[in-house]
């Protein structure tokens, strides 16, 4: 059953969203060659708590750290480990909190040092595929409108896109109804509607869209093993239109990047 949130309540969820964004934010000054994921991990913790919030992975599900850490063909649910990030590695950071009863759950998939331009594009496109899907989760339209959005514009560029891993709804429950599919048709699935709120994530193989679980019952890679890219936002529907909750502001700060790529989804 999808829960309608008032306008009370996205404000609240605002509020979470972008603790996990400055998080997000804080972590992209770190990102570099020698520096392992458990360190990131411990930072994110850290830092969570210093807003007043608790992390939103750790122990969901029995999840043991913070942050989803998925480097490289890696696609979502890595675990942090003692590693060294190296140069030319991506890095899908995914991250939640939770704050006053509500969960925020963001994802970005970082650059570590200099990356081949092969790589680089995957992160744009997939990126942009997100601000593609984005625009079609409006009051009147349905999930597959947003699905087929994603799936049309990556795969465009001949990328894969994972169908066993999808977006959800978001709010006193990490993962609440609708199921947000990254592929789809249109008019299909559920109707949006006024206060609604979802975790909107595209998931994008450069390779192929098939994927593999490993025994740990998490780590998934790409069956292929070329990299795989992982953005997230949440997205509220506020006077019938998509407004963002979560942003890469500081991200983008962080990495000297200068976009208006988020100004048509603040109201």
């Amino acid at each position: 059953m999808i829960k309608i949130k008032t306008k009370e309540e996205i404000e609240i969820m605002r509020e979470s969203a972008l603790i996990v964004s400055k998080t997000l934010g804080m972590l992209a000054k770190e990102v570099k060659p020698g520096v392992t994921t458990l360190y990131l991990d411990k930072l994110a913790e850290d830092f969570i708590r210093e807003q007043g919030a608790i992390p939103g992975f750790l122990g969901l599900y029995d999840f043991p750290n913070t942050l989803c850490m998925s480097p490289n063909s890696q696609v979502v649910h890595g675990f942090p480990t003692n590693e060294p990030l190296k140069e030319g590695d991506i890095i899908s950071i995914d991250c939640g909190a939770l704050k006053n009863g509500f969960y925020g759950d963001h994802a970005y998939t970082f650059a570590v040092g200099e990356i081949d331009a092969e790589t680089k594009k995957l992160l744009e496109v997939t990126k942009e595929s997100l601000y593609v899907g984005i625009r079609e989760f409006k009051a009147g339209n349905r999930v597959g409108d947003v699905g087929f959005a994603i799936q049309n514009f990556t795969e465009k560029h001949g990328y894969g896109v994972v169908r066993e891993l999808v977006g959800h709804g978001l709010g006193r429950e990490m993962h609440e109804d609708p199921e947000m599919p990254n592929y789809g048709r249109r008019g299909r699935g559920k109707k949006f509607v006024e206060g609604m709120v979802v975790a909107i994530e595209p998931m994008t193989n450069m390779g192929t869209e098939k994927i593999r679980q490993h025994s740990d019952g998490w780590t998934i890679t790409t069956l292929d093993n070329k990299p795989s890219a992982h953005f997230e936002h949440d997205v509220a529907i506020v006077n019938g239109k998509p407004e963002l909750l979560s942003t890469f502001k500081y991200v983008n700060e962080a990495l000297g990047i200068v976009t208006n790529e988020e100004d048509e989804f603040r109201q």
